[in-house]
């Protein structure tokens, strides 16, 4: 049985191993790359001149997730406006190689030489102010004269969003009055009378608070907040926590997330310690769900302003 076994398994080494086939050579240096990433600095610099030089006569640039197949792509010409047109409404353009990430120079077996790179643009639309930073993926085919012949690109279209930003459009209605608005007044003020129970009873069990003191991504739950609570008040008395100008319920048509209440305090407490009082101003966002109760809450504030001597 042994016997059948090493058979079988040297058989089925032979049969992977000649599965593999040789079609060409990649190299990490190679004048093809040389070209292909001078062409790219002076494409982003928007120096047409110099990219024309990089190109072949039938230079084409296509994209390669388009799903419309009669595309054209774009050709030699139509490219180098572009690239000379960019540079009036692009500021802080810059190319980098992605990370640890570099070109390949790939000569086929039988065929022509391609380039792929990796690379990260950075940039901002001078008209709408999109910023335009995002990883960029490119495949160029050169000729035997080290002549960029064709050009791929399979990057997020960034020029959607620019588009969109030059139509106005709404997202949703503000309300100044709203029942959202109410339950969070009702919040405050249970709060501000040390009713606790009633105040912690309009966020959902599962909701998550975090607060600018906070790392960016860290939350906390329902008992984590009334935790931190508990800290609080053995150091301070809440005197009254008075709403500054009047909250925004904001419903939302993009994303479907729901009523957002936006709103302003100020915090008026004594510290135990000195009698000192203070002010703390703050600014709050209330998520809520479906049903009516809070699901997330962010807290824009200092807590600095307690230390105050």
């Amino acid at each position: 049985m042994k016997k059948h076994v090493i058979i079988f398994m040297m058989a089925f080494s032979v049969v992977m191993y000649s599965q593999k086939k040789k079609n060409g050579t990649v190299f990490i240096e190679h004048p093809a790359i040389t070209a292909v990433e001078a062409m790219q600095q002076a494409d982003i610099a928007g120096d047409s001149e110099k990219v024309a030089t990089f190109l072949a006569d039938d230079f084409k640039s296509i994209s390669g997730t388009t799903r419309n197949k009669n595309a054209k792509g774009t050709n030699k010409e139509d490219f180098l406006k572009w690239v000379e047109n960019r540079k009036k409404w692009v500021s802080y353009a810059s190319l980098t190689r992605h990370g640890e990430a570099y070109p390949d120079a790939i000569e086929y077996k039988g065929g022509k030489t391609w380039v792929q790179t990796w690379n990260y643009l950075k940039g901002v639309h001078d008209k709408t102010g999109v910023k335009i930073e995002m990883p960029v993926h490119n495949l160029y085919r050169l000729n035997k004269d080290n002549k960029i012949e064709l050009a791929v690109n399979y990057n997020y279209d960034v020029g959607k969003d620019i588009r969109q930003a030059f139509a106005e459009r709404t997202n949703g209605t503000i309300y100044n009055q709203h029942d959202c608005i109410n339950k969070v007044r009702r919040m405050m003020a249970a709060f501000e009378n040390m009713d606790l129970e009633k105040a912690y009873s309009y966020f959902d069990e599962k909701a998550s608070f975090s607060n600018l003191e906070m790392p960016v991504g860290e939350r906390m739950n329902l008992e984590e907040l009334k935790a931190g609570h508990q800290d609080f008040y053995k150091n301070f008395e809440i005197e009254s926590i008075d709403v500054v100008g009047y909250p925004d319920a904001l419903d939302y048509e993009i994303g479907g997330g729901g009523m957002t209440v936006q709103s302003w305090w100020n915090f008026r407490v004594i510290r135990k310690s000195d009698k000192k009082k203070l002010i703390m101003p703050a600014m709050y966002t209330h998520d809520f769900n479906d049903d009516g109760m809070i699901v997330r809450s962010i807290g824009y504030f200092s807590s600095k302003v307690l230390e105050s001597k």
